[in-house]
């Protein structure tokens, strides 16, 4: 049965009449999570998980027409069964499952398979196909289990703390600030640029509550952040914010972190690999436990991907979309320029 066609303005559900994180405006947006490359401005109405509504109604507009469900409810849009399911790739994060005529598609978004002790962990869901990213789509990324993770982060502060050295993190405004904060909550003052406490303030006007932390303001005291924690979007890398900070060593938290010495971030002192995106063991393990009869490959490294699902006799196609992490640092660029 074919549910999903692929169009220039995105993922279009035929019998629903619907698009699924669309790149350019529709008529009816169903979107998987907030971060600015899955959830556009220009959409007629909006439908999105709880904890996405507060976030999009921040990033784009706050007059927006949105309707939100909780996970595992189910809404029927022309015949279509549409529920929404946990990603576990940021707070609000879902998986959107179709069902029609008891055919099933399931649309991935972003995903991350590990907890992460902050979003819903990811639920795997058997379908008839499977739309899946594949960001971190090659062997060479695995990921280290977060309490290693966190105790090489925690041992990095310690001995900033004692060189006199200010922790400064970088990693981006939705996703990864907050789950910095989880990982370091405790050790210290935490301090978060504006674009980072605004979209605090979102998802803290749900049922979740964040660690507490501290707004940097463009004139901040150095006295008061000297040898405490940073967090600042990418975009303030060379920024004079950040030259402002007293004896600054800087980090980046980020999955392309797995490679040592990655050309892109050859300017700080220290790189941790953390990533809300499935590894090459998650994105093996989720397919195979949806069952599904094919698997459709988006964004990131969908041509060795899906090659190899087809090698190992799991039938996979590539498609091209216009999602990754680079359009979102583009945004992000502009919101959080000081």
């Amino acid at each position: 049965m074919k549910l999903i066609r692929f169009t220039k303005k995105g993922l279009y559900c035929i019998p629903g009449k619907f698009y699924l994180d669309p790149w350019q405006p529709v008529d009816y947006a169903v979107i998987s999570h907030g971060h600015a490359d899955h959830a556009r401005w220009g959409m007629k109405r909006y439908l999105c998980h709880h904890y996405t509504k507060p976030i999009l109604q921040h990033r784009i507009n706050a007059n927006i027409n949105i309707q939100s469900l909780g996970y595992n409810e189910t809404i029927s849009i022309n015949g279509v069964n549409l529920s929404f399911h946990p990603a576990g790739h940021i707070i609000g994060s879902a998986q959107i499952r179709l069902e029609y005529k008891g055919f099933v598609l399931v649309f991935t978004g972003d995903y991350k398979t590990t907890s992460d002790n902050l979003t819903s962990p990811f639920q795997p869901i058997k379908c008839h196909e499977f739309i899946t990213e594949s960001t971190f789509g090659l062997p060479i990324y695995k990921w280290l289990p977060d309490t290693v993770l966190k105790q090489q982060m925690h041992d990095w502060i310690a001995t900033n703390k004692s060189n006199n050295r200010t922790s400064v993190f970088f990693g981006y405004s939705l996703g990864k600030a907050q789950r910095i904060m989880k990982m370091l909550e405790g050790v210290d003052d935490i301090y978060v640029h504006n674009a980072i406490y605004a979209l605090n303030e979102a998802i803290n006007s749900t049922d979740i509550t964040l660690p507490r932390t501290n707004l940097i303001t463009a004139d901040f005291n150095k006295k008061a952040i000297q040898n405490k924690i940073v967090i600042l979007p990418p975009a303030l890398l060379g920024s004079k914010m950040l030259k402002r900070i007293p004896n600054a060593a800087t980090a980046v938290c980020s999955g392309w972190m797995q490679i040592r010495g990655n050309r892109r971030w050859r300017a700080v002192d220290a790189g941790f690999p953390v990533s809300d995106h499935a590894d090459w063991n998650g994105l093996l393990s989720a397919v195979k436990a949806t069952e599904a009869e094919k698997i459709y490959v988006t964004h990131g490294s969908q041509a060795t991907f899906s090659k190899y699902l087809n090698d190992i006799g799991i039938l996979a196609e590539e498609v091209i979309t216009e999602y990754g992490e680079e359009q979102m640092e583009d945004v992000e660029t502009k919101v959080a320029a000081t």
